[in-house]
């Protein structure tokens, strides 16, 4: 059986697609009322509620211990800063002979990790049963059945296919690729970015500006994760950065009003405080939260990150949201 950890838009959205493929799942949720509801409506009352499923292929429960003992498959969508509280409830072989599916965005607080990072450290997990998936894909689009693709990273080529087959539908294209590092960072990344393009548009910038913006995110991006083969000399050859794993979700959340980064720095960009933007979304902006990781990271590998450490300054540091993007003004070409 398919465990998905996780009630929000995303997980509901990774549920769907594993449901319409007939797999049975064990979902586990914090809340009973959200249990209850789900069993007896067949949709989730908080998010994408408009996606109903057949409620024979779907087990919801609030017993943790209970679903990851019963399931082969963990899907892991909590946000990255809550997801401790989770990993702290679980004994240390409760990954063992599990295939994990990461669905997290972000780096854990405190350690300032992947996940992956973190289960090989606290849980003995070996890498190869470990797989993340990375965009571009909104949950809403998901639950509209637009066309969407997702890229499944792996150690072993035929397990990411045989992973990435779980979830594939008519609407939904899956790839595959080995670079479990570059794709989750590059993911963590954008969500950051794209707090910084919804400030921008917040304060009234328009789409020229915002072009030459995210062009120059993505060059930030790609000069770090560029930088970690070149430092590792690692054997495999560089990925190939110019796909959607990279480049289109890096897009996607700079520009979509889906996007809740983008969503949470247009509040700031209008003026709300980082706490009023935080209690207007029903939603974690994970760029947020990862902007602290993702400082500590840059500034232990040495390389320069100006317009992430210029977003770190205002969600963090209190800069002011208009004089900053002055600044960046002169750094974009």
């Amino acid at each position: 059986m398919i465990g998905v950890i996780g009630n929000g838009s995303w997980a509901t959205a990774l549920a769907k697609l594993l449901t319409e493929n007939q797999h049975t799942i064990s979902w586990w949720m914090r809340s009973e009322a959200a249990v209850q509801h789900l069993i007896e409506k067949g949709h989730n009352e908080q998010y994408l509620s408009s996606v109903v499923f057949d409620r024979s292929l779907i087990h919801p429960t609030t017993d943790l211990d209970f679903m990851i003992q019963e399931c082969d498959i963990l899907v892991m969508c909590i946000p990255s800063a809550y997801m401790l509280d989770i990993l702290q409830q679980i004994p240390k072989d409760g990954f063992k002979n599990k295939k994990i599916i990461s669905a997290i965005k972000g780096v854990l607080p405190e350690q300032h990790q992947l996940l992956q990072e973190y289960l090989i450290d606290h849980f003995d997990m070996d890498i190869n049963q470990y797989f993340a998936i990375t965009g571009p894909c909104h949950a809403e689009e998901v639950a509209q059945e637009r066309l969407s693709y997702l890229t499944f990273s792996g150690t072993i080529a035929a397990e990411s296919l045989q992973i990435a087959s779980l979830f594939e539908t008519p609407y939904l294209r899956t790839t595959t690729n080995n670079d479990l590092w570059g794709s989750q960072y590059a993911a963590v990344l954008k969500n950051i970015y794209a707090v910084g393009s919804g400030i921008a548009h917040g304060l009234g910038y328009g789409d020229n500006f915002l072009s030459v913006y995210i062009t120059n995110c993505y060059r930030e991006m790609y000069r770090f994760l560029s930088l970690h083969f070149q430092q590792k000399s690692l054997e495999e050859p560089t990925p190939d950065f110019h796909t959607s794993a990279y480049l289109g979700d890096l897009l996607v959340t700079c520009y979509s009003p889906h996007s809740r980064n983008r969503t949470f720095g247009a509040l700031l960009g209008k003026g709300y405080s980082v706490s009023a933007a935080k209690a207007e979304m029903n939603m974690v902006a994970e760029g947020y939260y990862a902007s602290v990781g993702m400082k500590t990271v840059i500034d232990a590998i040495g390389i320069d990150m100006p317009i992430m450490k210029h977003i770190y300054g205002m969600l963090w540091e209190q800069k002011s949201c208009n004089t900053t993007f002055k600044q960046i003004e002169h750094l974009l070409c």
